[in-house]
């Protein structure tokens, strides 16, 4: 075991600590140990310098680059390098991570958590947020939250302590105007501040004593004093029961008046906000489009803007960095903006690495080059969270190396991500590939999302058939399935993730194509054909789903909390049997109890007009049937 001596460096002996077994060295006073001193830096930079005989310095200005600087030195050593001189420029003050508790079910344990913010530690970066929309406890709102694995005070401080460790800042992250369907389901409690069903209504004591309740509370747990208090997307502002009780109100208006109410709420708790800026530019663009170049903010609606509020700048669509500094200057407009970016996981079990890669790199240049000193990279998982957290980590690292250097190349992310996480940077990437399967551009710019509406589609009423038409998914899916085996095999502290990668693509191998075979079949009046889809092959994908469901849920149940699980299995569950229905409605035809299967006899249409893969289909409810599985889906 490698023995270290630490020189002036007590403060960080504990986050140390948690290091020593993954990394296989051990703290101690041993005269043949290696010395590491730790020099408090004022020039801002990084530096890390080595001689094993006479000992490392590590130079650092915060307390997360010392956890870098070790890091790196770590790295060296496991290159054998006896002597180095490393030199790095922190391009930002802020740079960090959002993960989704919410809007995909998927509540991450403390443990999970903690993994996190090692892995954050080592990379250099120093901010995380939890994203909750319900997803904390609040003691005089007992419906807030209810049955969604909502994490306590205890939890919330027991993960700020650790990040602590680190030099890391937790900044709670929650709405105070829209996205809060779920809590406002509950009409019997929340309808007399209900605008719409995901929007609170303005103007109403009962709504800001409610959102007192939660600024208070998301904030107790931790020590930083700022807050996200979202308000993005209220996308029909004054069109609800603020119409019905006010008249036409213009959104814009209603929408300062609110923040200003905030507002007061928030410094009244001493606290500093910031929050997402998308409804200051939809209600200046000409078509609402909140990345219209054409928006220009009026100079009387930008003092309009309450002093002391952050906008957020939040954007994972660009490719030119040309648009990226136009919003950043746009923004400036209404004072200096943090901006977010997005690791591209929210479309289902895949990750579209191609577009994070390539958004990042224009995004986060065009900040450093304009000056832009905050940022942090969303991990969202929106309807469902197919895909496991886990696979994120590869764009917590781009955003890290972003950070720290004007420009790099692959192989030294690549290098960095194995020595950050222990994970092989070709096998994260591949995951790429259950979403850019032929029929979709390289790089999957259109955002094609395949894996996912072809595996939650009805057997006989696939909406999705004749968009696959042609295309050989059975051989990528099987090819794809062998890779993430092979993964499996070098990545062990991955392991579970990549083979329940592999059993989605080998589901998909059998399932993506299916439907197509078997209305061929039909229609042809194969009978041998359809025997044997009633006898093996149909048989057989049931094997292979629940198979999945049980890997999927292993998985599941390692990384978060237990609530939300409910609407995998609902999923799982309504696949398994529409594909026992179809047995048995296939067998009824066979034996001459059916006439016919009027569901293979209905044409097949493009899905919603359109010819080729689709993108984007997100939502589960459009992806099953074409009509509603519940009476407001």
């Amino acid at each position: 075991m490698l023995k270290i001596k630490l020189i002036d460096g007590a403060q960080f002996e504990e986050g140390l600590l948690e290091f020593t077994e993954e990394y296989g060295f051990c703290l101690c006073e041993d005269a043949d140990a290696i010395t590491v001193r730790a020099v408090q830096a004022r020039d801002g930079l990084l530096t890390v310098t080595g001689d094993l005989e006479q000992g490392v310095c590590i130079s650092y200005s915060e307390t997360i680059h010392f956890f870098r600087g070790f890091g790196r030195f770590l790295q060296e050593l496991s290159y054998e390098n006896k002597s180095f001189h490393l030199l790095e420029n922190p391009q930002f003050t802020t740079n960090g991570v959002m993960l989704d508790t919410s809007q995909g079910n998927a509540v991450p344990t403390v443990q999970t958590v903690k993994i996190f913010l090692r892995r954050m530690a080592l990379m250099g970066l120093n901010m995380l947020m939890l994203y909750c929309e319900d997803g904390f406890l609040v003691k005089e709102e007992p419906y807030f939250g209810y049955m969604r694995g909502k994490y306590t005070e205890t939890e919330l401080r027991e993960c700020d302590d650790y990040a602590a460790l680190f030099g890391i800042e937790m900044i709670p992250c929650i709405q105070t105007l829209a996205h809060l369907y779920e809590p406002l389901r509950w009409k019997g409690v929340y309808g007399n501040i209900t605008e719409n069903p995901s929007t609170l209504l303005p103007d109403e004591k009962r709504t800001y004593d409610f959102i007192r309740h939660l600024i208070k509370t998301a904030s107790k747990p931790f020590r930083t004093k700022r807050i996200h208090i979202g308000m993005d997307e209220a996308w029909h502002l004054g069109h609800g029961k603020y119409f019905d009780k006010h008249g036409y109100v213009p959104a814009g208006h209603i929408m300062i008046s609110h923040l200003k109410k905030v507002m007061k709420i928030v410094q009244s708790l001493g606290l500093s906000p910031m929050m997402w800026s998308d409804m200051f530019f939809r209600a200046y663009s000409p078509d609402g489009d909140y990345y219209n170049p054409k928006t220009e903010i009026p100079k009387e609606a930008a003092e309009q803007v309450p002093p002391g509020v952050k906008l957020v700048y939040w954007d994972y669509y660009h490719y030119a960095k040309d648009t990226y500094e136009s919003f950043i200057s746009k923004h400036r407009k209404l004072g200096e903006p943090i901006f977010a970016g997005g690791i591209w996981t929210w479309l289902g079990f895949g990750v579209n690495w191609a577009k994070t890669f390539s958004v990042t790199g224009a995004a986060l240049t065009a900040c450093k080059e304009q000056g832009v000193k905050e940022v942090f990279a969303t991990v969202w998982g929106d309807n469902g969270t197919e895909g496991n957290l886990m696979a994120s980590l590869l764009g917590l690292c781009l955003f890290a190396e972003h950070g720290y250097v004007e420009a790099f190349g692959n192989d030294h992310l690549r290098n960095r991500f194995y020595f950050c996480t222990g994970g092989k940077y070709g096998d994260f990437y591949n995951l790429q590939f259950l979403d850019e399967t032929p029929g979709c551009k390289p790089g999957n710019p259109e955002e094609k999302n395949p894996s996912k509406y072809l595996m939650w589609q009805d057997i006989l009423t696939g909406l999705f058939d004749e968009n696959i038409k042609g295309l050989p998914l059975r051989e990528h899916y099987a090819s794809l399935a062998e890779k993430f085996k092979r993964s499996a095999e070098k990545n062990e502290n991955y392991k579970d993730l990549f083979v329940f990668n592999a059993q989605v693509a080998r589901v998909l191998s059998i399932k993506a194509e299916m439907g197509l075979q078997i209305r061929k079949a039909y229609l042809g009046e194969d009978r041998k054909q359809l025997a044997a889809f009633v006898e093996l092959y149909l048989p057989n994908l049931i094997e292979e789903v629940e198979t999945l469901r049980r890997l999927h849920k292993a998985l599941w149940f390692k990384t978060y909390k237990p609530f939300g699980w409910d609407v995998q299995d609902m999923r799982y569950g309504a696949l398994l049997i529409r594909i026992r229905s179809a047995i048995e409605e296939l067998s009824d035809y066979l034996n001459g109890v059916l006439p016919e299967i009027p569901e293979l006899l209905e044409p097949r249409l493009p899905y919603n007009g359109k010819e080729g893969l689709v993108s984007y289909a997100n939502y589960y409810g459009e992806i099953v049937s074409p009509s509603r599985i519940a009476p407001e889906a």
